[in-house]
C-alpha cells in the first residue's frame, strides 16, 4: 500500500531527552494542553470537492478581478493533477514550486496533495545558489513553474537544470475533465509540505510537516477564530513562510473565500486598506510592523475603513502592549489575536485574544495552546539534564502532540538537536517532542513569551535578555519600533538601542525611562534613531542589519 493510500511511513528512531528524576510526572502536572477529536486524516481536497458538489458556483478564490468558483477550482486541480501524473509524479515525491501568490497557488497545492506528493515553495527572488542548495537537499523530483514570466523564474530554472531536476511549466490554458473523485483514504502520515527557514549554520533548513499536523492547525484556526463559510480570509503571506499555508487553505476547508492580496497592495497602508475593503475581508493576519502602519492609516482615514474586518491576527514578531493599545483604540469592533508558533510545529501552537487588561502587562501573552497540542516548560541543569520548571518559573518551551513535524528534510544532524522522543505522552500521535529554543512561563493557563534562549548575551560580565530590554523600551509612548543589539566596536561589548518614533523623544529620555526599571548594566548608553528600522523580507526587524550599522559615537547618541 502506498503512502497515498494511507500507509504510515517508517518512523525514525528519535533520541531521548536526558531528564532528571521525577521530571515526567512533574512536567505533566504543569503542562498546558487541549484535546479535541478532529478529522485530521481526510484529504483537504475531499472537503473542497464536497463544497463544489453542494454549491458549485460559490466563490472560492478572489484574485483581483478574477473569481474562481468551487467548481472551477476542483476542475483546475484535476487538470494540474493530470499534468503532474503525466510527468511521473507520485506519492512521496518532493515537488518544488515557483510562482507568485495568486489563485493558482492553492490549485497547485491541492493537486500535489491529491497525488500524495509534498509541496516545497521556492521564492522567485532567491538567488540561484540558494535555490540549487534547497533543491539538492530536498532531493526534489520536479520544479513546477507557474510564474508566467521566464525572467522572474530564471534563477529557479537554472538551479533546477544544474541539479538535474525536471521542469514543468504550467500552461495558461488547461484541459478540464470534470470533477476529481474523493480519495476517501487516510492521509494522516503523508508528508504534506516543507518550508525552508534560516539556519544558524548559514544554510537554510527544511522544516517538514505531516498532513495530520497541517489539518489540525487548519481546524484550530476554524475553531479559535469562529470561521464560517461567510468569512473572507486575506492571503497576504509570502509563499515561503508557513502562515501562507493556512491563509490559502483554511477558508477552502469550510467553504469560505480566499482573497489574494498582491504585494503591490502591501506597499502602502491605504492601498492595503483599499484591497481589504474592496473584497470585504473579515480576517487578516499581518506582522506587527504592518499592523502599525495599518492602524495609523485607519486613524487618518476615519470611520468606515475595514468595516467588514472582525479578526486581526498579529504574528511573526512580538506584539507589544503599546501597539496592541493602538489597534484596540482604532478598531474597537475587531478582535486582536496574538498568534505564536514555530514552522516546525505546523505553524501556530497558541492563540490569544488581546484584552484591555493585557495592556498593563510588560508583555502580551501568546495565549493558550491550540487543540491537540501539549506544551511543557523545562529547565536545563548544569549536568545537561532537564527538569520541570516550577510554577511561575521561566523555562524553555517544548511542544508535543499532533502538530510536531517530521524534522528537517534530509538533515538528521540538525533534526537531532531539536526533535526528541516524547517522554511525556505515550499516546502521542507523532511520538515526537520539539525544543523551540524560546523561553516562557505559564500563568493561569496562558503562555507568557520571555524571549529567545539564544538572545541571552553577556555584557560587562552581566548575563541579560535583549528581549527584556526591548519589552521595556517599547512601552515608552514615543517609541514606534525598537531593537537592542550588542556592538563589538572597539574590542568590547556594548549595548546599542535602535528605535523609530511616534513622537519626538531624546536618547536621554529613553535612558531615563529604562534606568527607572532596569539594572544599569541593561540600559544602552548608545542610541541610533531611524526613520524606519530595517526589516527582513517577512517584515521582522533585521537585527543583522542593525549590527552591521554599527554604533554611533557617544556624541551622536546624545
Amino acid at each position: 500500500m502506498s503512502a497515498a493510500q494511507g500507509a504510515a511511513a517508517p518512523r525514525p528512531v528519535w533520541a531521548d531527552l536526558p531528564l532528571a528524576a521525577g521530571t515526567v510526572d512533574r512536567a505533566n502536572s504543569l503542562a498546558l494542553r487541549r484535546s479535541r477529536n478532529l478529522d485530521t486524516g481526510t484529504a483537504l481536497l475531499d472537503h473542497v470537492i464536497r463544497h463544489a458538489e453542494n454549491d458549485p458556483e460559490r466563490v472560492a478564490v478572489v484574485d483581483g478581478e478574477r473569481e474562481l468558483t468551487y467548481r472551477a477550482l476542483v476542475q483546475d486541480v484535476e487538470a494540474v493533477r493530470g499534468l503532474l501524473l503525466a510527468r511521473g509524479t507520485g506519492a512521496g515525491d518532493v515537488v518544488a514550486t515557483v510562482g507568485t501568490r495568486g489563485f493558482e497557488t492553492p490549485v497547485v497545492f491541492l493537486a500535489l496533495e491529491s497525488i500524495g506528493a509534498s509541496y516545497l515553495p521556492v521564492d522567485p527572488a532567491w538567488p540561484a545558489v540558494r535555490v540549487r542548495d534547497v533543491l539538492g537537499r530536498a532531493e526534489a523530483r520536479l520544479l513546477l513553474d507557474y510564474t508566467r514570466d521566464e525572467d522572474v523564474a530564471n534563477a529557479a530554472r537554472s538551479a533546477a537544470a544544474a541539479e538535474n531536476v525536471a521542469l514543468l511549466v504550467l500552461p495558461v490554458e488547461r484541459q478540464h475533465h470534470g470533477f476529481p473523485e474523493r480519495s476517501g483514504s487516510d492521509r494522516s502520515y503523508e508528508t504534506r509540505y516543507t518550508i525552508f527557514t534560516s539556519g544558524t549554520t548559514g544554510r537554510p533548513k527544511g522544516a517538514t510537516v505531516e498532513h495530520q499536523g497541517m489539518l489540525n492547525h487548519l481546524w484550530a484556526k476554524v475553531h479559535d477564530l469562529s470561521l464560517s463559510p461567510r468569512d473572507s480570509v486575506a492571503f497576504t503571506a509570502p509563499l515561503v513562510f508557513d502562515i501562507s499555508i493556512w491563509q490559502m487553505l483554511c477558508p477552502l476547508l469550510i467553504g469560505g473565500r480566499v482573497v489574494v492580496v498582491k504585494d503591490a497592495a502591501l506597499r502602502l497602508p491605504r492601498w492595503l486598506i483599499g484591497a481589504l475593503d474592496a473584497a470585504e475581508v473579515s480576517v487578516v493576519e499581518l506582522v506587527p510592523t504592518v499592523v502599525g502602519w495599518l492602524v495609523d492609516e485607519v486613524r487618518r482615514a476615519g470611520e468606515g475603513s475595514l468595516a467588514s474586518l472582525r479578526r486581526l491576527l498579529s504574528t511573526g514578531e512580538e506584539l507589544h502592549p503599546g501597539l496592541a493599545a493602538r489597534v484596540l483604540d482604532a478598531l474597537p469592533g475587531v478582535a486582536v489575536v496574538n498568534a505564536y508558533g514555530p514552522t516546525e510545529c505546523s505553524d501556530d501552537i497558541t492563540h490569544h485574544v488581546v484584552t484591555r487588561a493585557d495592556l498593563v502587562r510588560d508583555r502580551i501573552p501568546v495565549g493558550s495552546p491550540v487543540v491537540n497540542t501539549s506544551l511543557y516548560l523545562l529547565v536545563q541543569e548544569r549536568d545537561s539534564s532537564w527538569r520541570a520548571a516550577g510554577p511561575g518559573e521561566t523555562g524553555e518551551l517544548f511542544v508535543g502532540g499532533i502538530c510536531v513535524g517530521l524534522g528537517y528534510l534530509n538533515d538528521p544532524e540538525i533534526t537531532g538537536r531539536a526533535f526528541f522522543r516524547d517522554p511525556f505522552d505515550p499516546l502521542s500521535p507523532t511520538g515526537r517532542l520539539y525544543r523551540t529554543g524560546d523561553l516562557a512561563s505559564f500563568d493561569a493557563g496562558l503562555v507568557h513569551y520571555a524571549g529567545r534562549s539564544d538572545r541571552q548575551v553577556k555584557v560587562a560580565g552581566v548575563r541579560m535578555e535583549l528581549d527584556e530590554i526591548e519589552a521595556v523600551l517599547s512601552r515608552h509612548p514615543g517609541v514606534e519600533r525598537c531593537a537592542v543589539v550588542v556592538s563589538e566596536d572597539g574590542g568590547h561589548s556594548e549595548l546599542v538601542g535602535h528605535y523609530s518614533v511616534l513622537a519626538p523623544v531624546s536618547p536621554e529620555e529613553l535612558q531615563k525611562s529604562l534606568d527607572a526599571v532596569l539594572p544599569p548594566a541593561m540600559v544602552p548608553r548608545r542610541w541610533h534613531r531611524w526613520d524606519a528600522l530595517p526589516l527582513t523580507q517577512n517584515g521582522k526587524i533585521d537585527h543583522r542589519a542593525l549590527r552591521a550599522a554599527g554604533a554611533p559615537s557617544r556624541e551622536e547618541a546624545s
